[in-house]
C-alpha cells in the first residue's frame, strides 16, 4: 500500500512539472541547425541577446539570429522589455566531411613569408566591410522572403567540410562552391549595398561582400571580374560579377559565403535545391 500511495504521488508530481514547463520567450522559425538562420518577432522596443550578443531588431520588431558552424547543442536567447525572460533553443548538429592528406608540399599550404604582409592588409579590408552595420528592413525582408542561386552548375565544395594536411587542420571551408566556366555572369542571390569589391586578394581573388542588412551579408569569391563599386545598391537577379579561378582556386567555380556577423552561415540552407542544368544541343 505505501509502494501504490508512493508511486500515485510521483505521477502527480510528474503532471504538475510537466504543466509548469515555461513559455518560450519567443516563437523561432526558420532552421534551427549549425549553418542556418532563425526569425523572430517582438515588440520593437525590446531588447534581445542572443549567445551573448546583443542583436538588432527591425522598427516592425523582426530580427535574425545566425548559427555558427560550431555552434554547440544549446544556445540561449534573452528578450527584455518589462522583464527579462530567458530561454534554451536547441540546436541540431551536423556530421562535416573531413579529408585527411599526407604527403603535401609545406610550401602549397604555408604562403612564403613575402606575402605574409599582404594577407594581413587584406584580412583588415575584408573585417572592416564586414564591419559596417547596415539597417535597411526591406532587404532583410527580402531575404526572409527567399533568395536564389548567384549561380547554376555542379556543386563541387559543401559548408563545413575541413582538410586536414600532414596532420594540421585547416580552416573550414565556409561556403558552397558552385563550378562554371569561366566569365560566367554571377548574380546577387538578394538585394543589398556592396562593402567591398575588391579584383585581386591574395586567397580569394576578385571578391565582392553584400550587405544585406542586420548583420546578414554575401560574398563571392575567386571572381574573374568585379562589376560593381563599393556603396552600390543591388537587386536581387543584378548581375555583380563573373566566374573564374583568381587567388588561391584550383578551377573556375564561385565559392558563396555568408554571414551573420561573426558566425559563418550556410547558403545552401537558404535557397531551393540546384536545378538540373539541361545540358542537351
Amino acid at each position: 500500500m505505501v509502494l501504490v500511495r508512493q508511486g500515485f504521488i510521483a505521477a502527480i508530481g510528474a503532471l504538475l512539472s510537466v504543466g509548469s514547463v515555461a513559455e518560450p520567450c519567443v516563437t523561432l522559425t526558420g532552421d534551427a541547425r549549425q549553418g542556418g538562420l532563425l526569425w523572430g518577432q517582438v515588440d520593437p522596443a525590446t531588447e534581445v541577446r542572443f549567445h551573448g550578443r546583443d542583436v538588432p531588431v527591425t522598427p516592425d520588431g523582426s530580427f535574425l539570429l545566425g548559427i555558427g558552424r560550431d555552434a554547440p547543442s544549446q544556445l540561449t536567447l534573452e528578450v527584455v522589455k518589462d522583464s527579462p525572460c530567458q530561454q534554451s533553443v536547441t540546436i541540431g548538429q551536423r556530421d562535416y566531411k573531413i579529408q585527411r592528406i599526407e604527403g603535401v608540399p609545406q610550401r602549397t599550404v604555408t604562403p612564403p613569408q613575402e606575402q605574409l604582409d599582404r594577407i594581413a592588409r587584406e584580412r583588415v579590408l575584408v573585417r572592416d566591410a564586414k564591419a559596417v552595420r547596415l539597417e535597411r528592413p526591406d532587404l532583410l525582408s527580402a531575404v526572409r522572403a527567399g533568395m536564389r542561386w548567384p549561380l547554376l552548375g555542379p556543386i563541387t565544395g559543401v559548408y563545413g567540410s575541413q582538410r586536414v594536411y600532414n596532420g594540421t587542420p585547416r580552416s573550414p571551408h565556409y561556403g558552397v562552391d558552385v563550378a562554371a566556366p569561366t566569365g560566367q555572369p554571377v548574380r546577387a542571390p538578394a538585394p543589398g549595398i556592396v562593402t567591398l569589391a575588391e579584383p585581386d586578394l591574395f586567397y580569394s581573388g576578385g571578391t565582392i561582400i553584400l550587405d544585406h542588412g542586420y548583420g546578414l551579408s554575401s560574398s563571392f569569391l575567386h571572381l574573374s571580374q568585379v562589376s560593381v563599386a563599393v556603396g552600390q545598391e543591388i537587386a536581387v537577379g543584378d548581375v555583380i560579377g563573373a566566374v573564374g579561378a583568381t587567388g588561391r582556386a584550383t578551377g573556375p567555380h564561385l565559392d558563396w559565403r555568408m554571414s551573420w556577423f561573426d558566425q559563418r552561415i550556410d547558403p545552401q540552407l537558404l535557397v531551393p535545391s540546384m536545378p538540373s542544368i539541361d545540358k542537351s544541343p
